[in-house]
């Protein structure tokens, strides 16, 4: 089985859980980043040696220095005729230090460890790599069941950490969903009691997690880092990212981001596309970090970061909540596009038929509609309704409602007669508006109920 899955998220974690519950012998060996081949072998051996396959059996043969079949035949030595475990964690990073390590790894399986009663389970963050790795023509095509371990979703967040539907949410906003942070989170405190606490601590989670991910991914200083930076910082249209990401010379040209956004999209899947969605093609297209942990760190956590290190932990944590809102504002807008998405699958919604949840928007970004539900994308035939999302601690009022009653005419597609109207919104409903028009409103408890 291939596990991959984006830093942090838990894969090696869920895998010793597994090794250690199961009761079976098993060896876990995870690759160095960088690792000369040699050592890497050399490495492997070591583990095999100190591992309960090991145990009252025949001492590891020897193995030459650098030799990956010579490895995997000492592997096949120690495997009993009873069930047992092999954990390779890694594996993109063996692949890319030496290119024989594909083939001797599928003749091993094919040639003997198939025929004997072992799971192997193949682990790797990078995600491009992990699903060649089982593509067509790939070392495991057809060989390996795959698996993709997601971060956690804000309700089993909620469950985690106990909070309520509101607080769950922005502590999935801050931590990704990532269970080493969450690990970290004390039971029941909100985001900002959390980030106040974290401020204290240099050798936090909260900054080292993002840290650690951004230099794994991005080690090199170069244009694709600096793309990254840039669209973590606020940069959301082309132009604008190739305005942050260039330097003193000009912005970077359109022939090297294309490239680097592909690869961003495509390949790392860091790295968000969002189009506005109608009854027409529309531009531009906005771009967004996928994990909002990372997309925090960029955004403010990293400057923070510098003030917690120079002994400054008041005035960090007020930088920080001065930008809280307005990230979060936007920060939440995906989220709940998934759970109306959801909900909709489920035919929890008035409209039938509802496929895809997006927004909308025009070259002006006058209007800029939050929720848009049609019944295909890219291009919809149909719009079944238009929503705003108010994800701040002051309600939904009338300025709110007449500002999405006079935008939602502005979408193409858009049907008095047929069209719905949403409203998502944290902090309720101002008492002396009128909602009557309004045809579904969701509160917190809404949006967290479509992951349970």
């Amino acid at each position: 089985m291939a596990i991959r899955g984006r830093r942090q998220v838990g894969k090696s974690r869920l895998v010793q859980e597994f090794c250690d519950r199961s009761g079976l012998p098993y060896c876990f060996w995870t690759a160095s980043k960088g690792a000369a081949p040699a050592l890497a072998v050399d490495d492997f051996v070591d583990e095999l040696r100190a591992s309960s396959l090991a145990a009252d059996r025949p001492p590891v043969p020897s193995v030459r220095s650098g030799s990956w079949p010579d490895a995997f035949r000492a592997l096949d030595s120690l495997l009993p005729q009873a069930p047992s475990i092999v954990v390779l964690d890694e594996v993109p990073w063996a692949a890319e230090q030496d290119k024989m390590f594909d083939g001797a790894l599928q003749t091993a399986w094919d040639r003997r460890l198939s025929s004997k009663p072992v799971l192997l389970l193949l682990l790797g963050s990078d995600l491009h790599m992990m699903e060649r790795f089982t593509a067509y023509d790939r070392p495991f095509y057809g060989r390996a069941d795959t698996l993709r371990l997601l971060p956690l979703n804000p309700a089993e967040v909620a469950t985690a950490i106990g909070l309520e539907a509101a607080d769950a949410i922005d502590a999935h906003l801050v931590s990704g969903g990532l269970p080493g942070i969450l690990q970290e989170w004390a039971h029941g405190a909100t985001a900002l009691d959390f980030l106040r606490s974290e401020c204290e601590d240099p050798g936090s989670s909260l900054f080292g997690v993002p840290a650690q991910s951004l230099m794994a991914e991005f080690p090199s200083p170069d244009h694709t880092r600096r793309v990254i930076e840039a669209i973590g910082g606020g940069s959301r249209t082309r132009q604008n990212i190739a305005s942050a990401a260039g330097n003193a010379e000009g912005s970077l040209p359109s022939g090297a981001l294309t490239p680097i956004m592909n690869r961003l999209m495509r390949e790392r899947h860091a790295v968000v596309e969002d189009s506005p969605l109608s009854t027409r093609p529309g531009k531009p297209a906005l771009y967004r970090i996928g994990n909002t942990n990372l997309q925090f760190y960029l955004a403010c956590l990293r400057h923070a970061f510098d003030m917690v290190q120079r002994g400054r932990p008041e005035q960090a944590y007020q930088y920080v909540r001065r930008s809280w809102e307005s990230w979060r504002g936007r920060a939440v807008e995906p989220v709940v596009r998934d759970s109306l998405q959801m909900a909709a699958a489920e035919g929890s919604l008035p409209w039938d038929g509802i496929d895809a949840v997006g927004g909308w928007w025009n070259r002006q970004f006058d209007p800029e509609l939050d929720l848009i539900g049609t019944d295909r994308t890219p291009v919809a035939g149909r719009i079944g309704f238009i929503g705003s999302i108010k994800w701040l601690n002051s309600p939904f009022d009338g300025h709110d409602r007449s500002q999405l009653l006079r935008s939602a005419p502005l979408v193409p597609g858009f049907d008095e007669s047929t069209t719905g109207l949403v409203v998502v919104t944290r902090s309720g409903i101002d008492a002396r508006t009128d909602v009557s028009d309004i045809d579904l409103i969701w509160r917190p408890e809404d949006v967290l109920a479509a992951w349970r």
